[in-house]
């Protein structure tokens, strides 16, 4: 019998469904070797303040690291904010091969450039840091508007092989930090029920506000917002690459405020139904029904509060029309609870 040589036809026809069955494992394996994208400067990837970024620097080759003892580096990048300071780096989550005489730290450094991502051009900003826990970084203060590189590799200074690792990173702290510092969605706001206010985000470029209810824009910086009820506004920008969003609250509070409970027992406490705010509506029309819907009080103006006037215990429901002199509200409902 002929053995085949490589390349050739296999001789048994019966082997070729076989080799079509490993295909995709042998693919598998392949791509489980494929090396990662952000191994080189020039595609670092961008890390956005405060959003951590998932790697894993197995079968990363490219410079070996800026640290003592690391290999296997890949390359993060970003700019910091309008006042510059100290930033954070932060490394969660690593989950190391456990292949013996392979370490399972990673290191991480910070250096400046001038972009152009050849060896000469960078100098370290911050001191190596290497760990095999969660662990962070903090650099010196870094200037501001300025591009600056996260270098994390793998350590071997206990191994012979530098450790291959899936872990994330995220900046933040005083000098990376967008939202409150390059971006605002501004101070929160009181409204009285009816009113409106003008909302102004500060900072970005295009914005998106949600939700829309109660906006005369969702796209302006500077949206006129009446919402009906207390609400919290998120507006959405992009600055340098990177989405960011804050929230502004406009609460809503009520012209008139009536407590849901009586005690007309005679003690001084909470013998009559105050309704705070109304004072303000002389011509309030106030009605109070009981279960069966019979009305048992009525008042224009409410000049004299409601103290149940020997009505038994029991929840009745109430309708406030406040009549203002530019028009008619949205009349008040709710239930009052009389205790003898």
């Amino acid at each position: 019998m002929v053995a085949s040589t490589f390349g050739a036809a296999p001789l048994c026809p019966m082997r070729e469904p076989r080799l079509l069955f490993l295909l995709p494992l042998i693919m598998a394996a392949h791509a489980a070797l494929a090396q990662p994208a952000n191994e080189d400067c020039n595609s670092a990837v961008n890390l956005c303040s405060q959003q951590p970024q998932p790697g894993n620097n197995t079968g990363a080759v490219g410079w070996p690291g800026f640290c003592p003892g690391s290999a296997n580096v890949l390359w993060y990048s970003f700019i910091t904010n309008s006042q510059g300071g100290p930033v954070n780096v932060n490394v969660s989550g690593i989950n190391c091969d456990t292949t013996l005489g392979r370490d399972n730290e990673l290191s991480v450094v910070v250096l400046n450039g001038d972009g152009s991502c050849t060896p000469g051009s960078f100098n370290a900003a911050s001191s190596c840091r290497e760990d095999s826990v969660d662990f962070t970084l903090t650099t010196p203060a870094l200037a501001p508007n300025t591009q600056y590189w996260v270098i994390v590799a793998g350590a071997a200074n206990n191994g012979a092989n530098p450790a291959n690792c899936g872990f994330n990173v995220a900046t933040g702290g005083p000098g990376a930090n967008i939202v409150g510092v390059d971006f605002y969605a501004g101070p929160d706001v009181i409204l009285s029920e009816g009113g409106n206010t003008q909302l102004l985000a500060t900072g970005g470029t295009t914005y998106e506000w949600s939700p829309t209810s109660g906006l005369s824009s969702n796209t302006s910086a500077a949206p006129n917002a009446r919402p009906n009820e207390t609400t919290i506004y998120t507006v959405t920008t992009q600055i340098n690459g990177c989405t960011y969003s804050d929230d502004v609250l406009v609460e809503v509070r009520r012209l008139i405020d009536p407590p849901n409970t009586i005690t007309p027992n005679g003690d001084g406490k909470n013998d009559t139904w105050v309704i705070y705010g109304i004072s303000d509506y002389p011509q309030a029309d106030v009605n109070i029904y009981d279960r069966w819907g019979q009305r048992v009080y009525h008042s224009v103006g409410y000049k004299e509060p409601f103290s149940g006037g020997g009505l038994p215990t029991a929840t009745y429901y109430w309708v406030i029309q406040l009549n203002k002199l530019e028009g008619q509200t949205t009349p008040y409902t709710g239930f009052l609870t009389l205790v003898n």
